[in-house]
C-alpha cells in the first residue's frame, strides 16, 4: 500500500505563488510517477502534470505550462508542485495520485495524464485564487 497525503494548499490572490506537496509513506519502491490533478466544482477531474520518479522526466498540461514547475526529492518520498502566476481559474482541490499496477517506462503523456492509471490517490488539497 501506498499514502499520499497532500498540503500546501489555501487563499491567494492572482498572480501569486503556492507550492503543493506530495508526501509518500508505505510501499513507496513501488512508485515510479506522482500525477497531480484537479477539479473544479461543477468540473470534471482533470491532469495537470506528472513526474516519474526516477527520471524526472516531467510532463504538464497546456493549463500549466510556463507557470507550474514539478520536482522530487527522493529522499523525502516528495513531490513539489510548483504554482506561479495563479489565475481564479486554477480554483480546484488538488490530487496527487501514483500509478502503482501497471506503470511502463514507456509511458508518454498523453498515458501519464489518464486518470484510470493511478491506483493510489491522495485526499486533496484546496486552492482557492481571488481576482
Amino acid at each position: 500500500q501506498v499514502q499520499l497525503v497532500e498540503s500546501g494548499g489555501g487563499l491567494v490572490q492572482a498572480g501569486g505563488s503556492l507550492r503543493l506537496s506530495c508526501a509518500a509513506s508505505g510501499r513507496t519502491f513501488s512508485i515510479y510517477a506522482i500525477g497531480w490533478f484537479r477539479q473544479a466544482p461543477g468540473k470534471e477531474r482533470e491532469f495537470v502534470s506528472a513526474i516519474t520518479w526516477s527520471g524526472g522526466n516531467t510532463y504538464y498540461a497546456d493549463s500549466g505550462k510556463g507557470r507550474f514547475t514539478l520536482s522530487r526529492d527522493n529522499a523525502k518520498n516528495t513531490v513539489y508542485l510548483q504554482m506561479n502566476s495563479l489565475k481564479p481559474e486554477d480554483t480546484a482541490v488538488y490530487y496527487c495520485a501514483a500509478p502503482l499496477r501497471t506503470y511502463r517506462s514507456s509511458w508518454n503523456m498523453e498515458t501519464h495524464a489518464r486518470m484510470d492509471v493511478y491506483d493510489s490517490w491522495g485526499q486533496g488539497t484546496q486552492v482557492t485564487v481571488s481576482s
